[in-house]
C-alpha cells in the first residue's frame, strides 16, 4: 500500500479519502491507530474481554477521526508511513507471539489473534482503497489475501465473484451484481473453533 501511494504529491494528501469524511492523511493515521489498538487489545497478560484497553483518544479537528496516536505533522509523509509501519509491526508481533487460545474484546465480538490479524488486513485493504481513490492512484491487493479475509470475517459474503470487489461490497464501499451497496456492515470476529 505504501509503495503504491508514496509518490503522490504532498498536496493531494489533503484530498478526501474515497467515500470517507477524512482526508488521505487522516485515513492513514486511522489505519495506524487501528493496528496499534488491535495490538494493545492482545498485549496484556490477561486481555480485556468486556471493553477496550483504557487509553485517551483525541480528534485533531472537528469531524476528524478519534485516535489514540497521531503522526507528527512536521515529519511529513515519511513520518506518517513510519507510524503506520511501526503500528502494523506491533500487531504482527502480538499475533505471532500470543497463544491461539488468547481472547480479547472487540466491539464486534471477542476475538482471537487470528481474528485480530484478519481485522488488521481488512482495515489495511479497504483504507488503502480509500486513500488510493483520494490520491487518484490505481491499487489492487492480491486476490488470495482477499479470499482468506472474506472467509475469516465475512462468511456470509456472496461467492463466485472476484474477491476484491466482494470485499469492497462486504465493507459497504460498492455494489455487486445482484447485491446493492451495504448501508451498514459488520465482520464476524468470533474465533473459528
Amino acid at each position: 500500500m505504501i509503495a503504491a501511494v508514496r509518490g503522490a504529491p504532498e498536496a493531494s494528501w489533503q484530498n478526501r479519502a474515497g467515500s470517507l469524511e477524512w482526508d488521505c492523511r487522516e485515513t492513514v493515521e486511522h489505519l495506524a491507530d487501528d493496528m496499534f489498538c488491535y495490538a494493545m487489545q492482545l498485549a496484556p497478560p490477561e486481555p480485556p474481554l468486556d471493553g477496550y484497553v483504557p487509553v485517551l483518544q483525541a480528534r485533531l479537528r472537528p469531524g476528524g477521526p478519534e485516535e489514540t496516536i497521531h503522526a507528527e505533522r512536521g515529519a511529513g509523509l515519511a513520518g506518517l508511513f513510519q507510524v503506520l509501519e511501526a503500528s502494523t509491526g506491533l500487531l504482527a508481533a502480538m499475533v505471532r507471539t500470543k497463544p491461539p487460545q488468547t481472547r480479547a474484546f472487540h466491539s464486534y465480538g471477542v476475538s482471537d489473534p487470528e481474528g485480530f490479524a484478519a481485522m488488521g488486513v481488512v482495515e489495511a485493504l479497504v483504507h488503502a482503497h480509500d486513500v488510493a481513490a483520494g490520491l487518484g492512484v490505481t491499487w489492487e491487493p492480491p486476490a488470495a489475501l482477499c479470499e482468506r479475509t472474506l472467509a475469516r470475517l465475512f462468511p456470509d459474503a456472496p461467492t463466485g465473484a472476484d474477491p476484491w470487489p466482494t470485499l469492497l461490497w462486504a465493507t459497504g464501499r460498492t455494489e455487486l451484481p445482484g447485491h446493492p451497496r451495504r448501508a451498514s456492515w459488520r465482520w464476524r470476529s468470533a474465533p473459528q473453533d
